[in-house]
């Protein structure tokens, strides 16, 4: 689980990493990635609408997204906020397909 410095809160911050952040599209999700230089850790968001489905197969792809951002936590640059919007193909998608391609945003991004 994310802690609470490991996490986005304000709308304006979300807004200014999906504005200037380096965008990485996979199938399931869009990952925005933006380094600000600050000596913090990681902080993430997360982007899950209407569209992606009821309000239990959001919070299950919301959770999901969540364990895979805390696994790749210590592999992130200090000081980075990443925000990841689910797309609609997340809700039938496997815990294993969106790690992947989660994770390979993050490393492409992260370099």
């Amino acid at each position: 689980m994310l802690s609470r410095p490991n996490r986005l809160t304000d709308g304006a911050e979300y807004r200014a990493v999906v504005r200037r952040g380096v965008r990485c599209s996979g199938p399931h999700t869009v990952t925005y990635v933006v380094a600000t230089g600050e000596d913090r850790a990681a902080r993430f968001g997360f982007i899950v609408s209407k569209k992606v489905g009821s309000a239990v197969v959001r919070n299950t792809v919301r959770r999901r997204l969540k364990a895979i951002c805390a696994s790749a936590l210590p592999n992130l640059g200090r000081g980075a906020d990443v925000v990841v919007r689910a797309l609609p193909g997340a809700a039938d998608a496997t815990f294993r397909e969106l790690d992947a391609h989660v994770t390979r945003c993050l490393v492409r991004s992260a370099s």
